[in-house]
């Protein structure tokens, strides 16, 4: 089992203590928080180990998973990839895109594996059809979210919006051609509404939205391509896929059938796919253990953290 030690003790820290601590691939070391108040109240809660010092939580352990706030990504990514400890980083990877480069070469230097935790990677209703998205043209999606005071430290773009940015280039096998975006602050001193726009290379073209102080939250997304429509809810766990078909010679009597100008006629088929209900932080957890011990690329990799960071600051650049 690999030894891991968690940086941040914060709401998302416990969730992943938590996992770690049941995991059968991990051996959970401990953790430090340097808010000592709150991180003594965990341990004595939970029975997790306190380490006094992020050095010697470091001496101690194979992997660390680094959940504290994204400003200090880069400082503990750094040190820990100088000590040997292979990183799971929370997203976005870091601050800056000059910062996650840095990341990167120094892991690559090292030896380092490491993942970023795009969570929504592993989510079930998208890994239901990520198969079946192939070459897709136009692309929608919705991230609302009610307002919570956590995250506000950063821009909504790079809070909410990125776990898109990140599923969008997951399937979209170009290169960034044009970006126009807009954000307003509302509530917060960064955004908190942005709509963007991104154009690729291939002709394809995506829409994103992301809210954190709407009246209800929505985590939709929506994939057209040639002869087919894919919808991931990610909230509900569900997804729908819609295929057009040639029409056979003896159509079935209740079949919906489409006929477009030029004569051309298509057959509607309705799927939804079976969504098998899991764990996505603790699958992404364990899937870096299989990246390290199998010497394979994790599957969301510091380079793919870096490239939504980078699309993340380029709409930001655009406000």
């Amino acid at each position: 089992m690999l030894k891991v030690g968690v940086l941040g003790a914060g709401h998302l820290g416990k969730i992943h203590l938590k996992l770690l601590q049941e995991s059968q691939r991990y051996s959970l070391e401990g953790f430090y928080d340097p808010f000592t108040e709150n991180a003594q109240k965990i341990a004595k809660e939970f029975g997790y180990k306190l380490f006094n010092s992020i050095e010697e939580l470091l001496d101690a352990v194979d992997v660390v998973d680094i959940v504290t706030p994204t400003l200090s990504h880069f400082d503990c990514a750094k040190k820990a990839i100088e000590k040997g400890c292979h990183i799971f980083v929370e997203k976005p990877i870091t601050k800056t895109v000059l910062e996650a480069e840095a990341i990167r070469t120094l892991a690559s230097q090292q030896h380092i594996k490491g993942q970023v935790g795009h969570v929504e990677r592993f989510n079930p209703a998208f890994t239901a059809v990520k198969d079946m998205i192939d070459n897709p043209m136009f692309i929608e999606t919705h991230r609302l979210a009610e307002f919570n005071p956590r995250g506000t430290d950063v821009p909504v773009v790079l809070d909410l919006m990125i776990h898109d940015i990140d599923i969008i280039l997951s399937v979209v096998n170009s290169k960034v051609k044009n970006i126009h975006a807009s954000g307003i602050s509302v509530i917060s001193e960064t955004p908190d509404i942005a709509n963007a726009r991104i154009e690729f290379e291939n002709g394809c073209v995506a829409n994103l939205t992301a809210s954190r102080i709407s009246m209800k939250n929505m985590r939709k997304s929506r994939f057209f391509q040639k002869d087919a429509y894919i919808s991931v809810d990610f909230l509900e766990k569900k997804s729908e896929v819609v295929k057009m078909k040639d029409v056979p010679e003896t159509p079935d009597e209740f079949a919906m059938i489409l006929q477009n100008a030029e004569g051309i006629k298509k057959q509607i088929y309705f799927d939804n796919p079976e969504v098998q209900a899991n764990n996505a932080i603790l699958d992404e957890l364990e899937t870096f253990a299989d990246a390290i011990e199998n010497e394979t690329t994790p599957i969301v990799s510091l380079k793919q953290g870096t490239e939504a960071l980078r699309v993340a600051q380029m709409i930001i650049d655009c406000f």
